[in-house]
């Protein structure tokens, strides 16, 4: 079975910083493009970063420079380092996991809540 558990989130001011975790089970962890995703009320799910084992990474341009990913496949885990906090970064912020050779095997966490007060 697949899991896929974030944590990290939490409330912050603007300026301010937050590091995400999500831990990944059930699947073979260096096969899969992990990333983040971000969803704000009354929005659509958004891609926030995503990184491939070998290094290859993709931000959003919203947040290039300011945000981080990262993964430590011994661990099966992937990060996400979030600097300059911004109220528009307010959302609820999903981990992602994809298999690079089998779209089918595509799966979420349950999701971790960021609020950035101004």
């Amino acid at each position: 079975q697949v899991q896929l558990v974030e944590s990290g989130g939490g409330s912050v001011q603007a300026g301010g910083s937050l590091r995400l975790s999500c831990a990944a089970s059930g699947i073979i962890f260096s096969n899969n493009i992990m990333g983040w995703y971000r969803q704000a009320p009354g929005n659509q799910r958004e891609l926030v970063a995503t990184i491939i084992s070998g290094g290859r990474i993709n931000y959003a341009d919203s947040v290039k420079g300011r945000f981080t990913i990262s993964r430590d496949n011994d661990k099966n885990t992937v990060y996400l380092q979030m600097n300059s906090l911004k109220p528009e970064d307010t959302a609820v912020y999903y981990c992602n996991s994809r298999n690079r050779w089998d779209a089918a095997a595509n799966y979420w966490g349950q999701g971790t809540q960021v609020t950035v007060s101004s």
